[in-house]
């Protein structure tokens, strides 16, 4: 099976004698947001492996710099722990913490390890590629204190993910999965948003050449007005139950935060689907993207900066689908001959005008059942 990225998958959630041993001792509590409690667990269960712990400053600045971590090991994102002024004044490194959540609630053993000042326009420019406070990742960037601190982790409790918990799967039961279905390829797919006939056309590609589909959609913190984690992954069920071979999908959920870093969110979703055990990645038209931040496929284009085999996931590109009315099924410009008034493609301001209006959305764009639910959901709105 696929290496996980850096050699090792990572596992640092406590067991019962090392919980019991770990969380009677009086140590300093910090109080984190779920964003960051995300993430701690995403650390702890080997998703974001190599990282065993909120990035010291050494590696935030080599990622910002080089797009890798100071062992050299690719890696886009910088995971951060920031704390507030005061807070940072007071703690030492060497000191040993608990984090915990608004009530209070013990989740981890932490090592502060360094102390630094993080560099926020640096980061900026650096991960979104733009200053633009209209940015939701820079808006959230620059509400974050400027002190951070980095350390290696012990993960005393899990997160409750409510009705979507039985969809949680660790990387280290992927694989177990995987291996049980005899998968020698998996190709895993990363949405955010509910599932379209694009969406189908390029899954079901990719299950052409591939033994399996980890279906994966994100469930952290996203926008607003994105749709809720509930109501997408019904849709999934409901195609999965429908339309595909059920022996040949994976459903589980992506407890990562949404970051809308375009290609630099690409390689990072890339790499922790390769920790899960996939060997393919679906990338297609702006993935992560926000408004008109990045280009159409510049997501696509930042794995060409790479050797292939220090990713060590093979990305598949796909050009945006459509339903052609003249060859009356779905491609993309590499598949069909004819000229643009033939497709259809509804952009996500249409789909709301539809939704909004209480109608369904054409079975051109997506299946009659999956625009029940939007429309049930949109309703209830009103």
């Amino acid at each position: 099976m696929i290496s996980p990225h850096g050699g090792k998958l990572v596992d640092l959630v406590a067991n019962d004698k090392e919980r019991d041993c770990i969380k009677n001792r009086s140590l300093f509590r910090l109080k984190v947001s779920d964003h960051k409690l995300r993430d701690l667990e995403n650390i702890a269960t080997g998703v974001f492996s190599p990282l065993e712990g909120f990035m010291n400053e050494r590696d935030y600045f080599s990622v910002l710099d080089n797009m890798r971590l100071s062992s050299g090991a690719i890696w886009t994102i910088p995971i951060t722990l920031p704390v507030e002024e005061e807070t940072f004044k007071k703690l030492r490194t060497g000191q040993e913490i608990f984090i915990c959540d608004r009530d209070e609630n013990l989740y981890a053993l932490m090592n502060v390890e360094d102390k630094f000042l993080r560099n926020k326009s640096k980061e900026a420019l650096g991960v979104f590629g733009t200053e633009d406070l209209k940015h939701p990742g820079v808006e959230r960037l620059s509400k974050e204190s400027d002190f951070l601190i980095g350390g290696r982790i012990k993960l005393l409790r899990r997160l409750d993910h409510g009705t979507l918990s039985k969809y949680m799967i660790d990387p280290i039961e992927t694989r177990r999965l995987f291996h049980e279905r005899g998968w020698k390829n998996v190709v895993a797919f990363q949405t955010r948003n509910p599932i379209h006939r694009s969406h189908e056309y390029i899954q079901k590609a990719a299950l052409e050449i591939c033994d399996g589909l980890f279906l994966n959609p994100l469930v952290g913190e996203t926008k607003p007005d994105d749709l809720p984690a509930e109501i997408r992954m019904k849709t999934y069920e409901i195609m999965i139950e429908n339309y595909y071979p059920k022996s040949r999908v994976i459903l589980g959920i992506f407890t990562a935060n949404m970051y809308y870093a375009g290609p630099k969110e690409a390689i990072f979703h890339a790499i922790c689907r390769k920790n899960y055990g996939c060997t393919h990645f679906i990338v297609g038209r702006d993935h992560a993207g926000v408004g008109n931040y990045y280009g159409t496929y510049d997501a696509q284009k930042i794995f060409d900066l790479f050797d292939d085999k220090e990713i060590g996931i093979i990305p598949l590109k796909f050009e945006n689908a459509f339903y052609c009315t003249k060859c009356q099924s779905m491609a993309t410009n590499k598949t069909c001959p004819h000229s643009e008034e033939f497709h259809i493609y509804l952009s996500g301001t249409k789909v709301r005008e539809y939704l909004s209006r209480g109608e369904m959305l054409p079975e051109t764009f997506t299946r009659p059942e999956i625009s029940k639910i939007l429309v049930e959901y949109y309703d209830k709105r009103r």
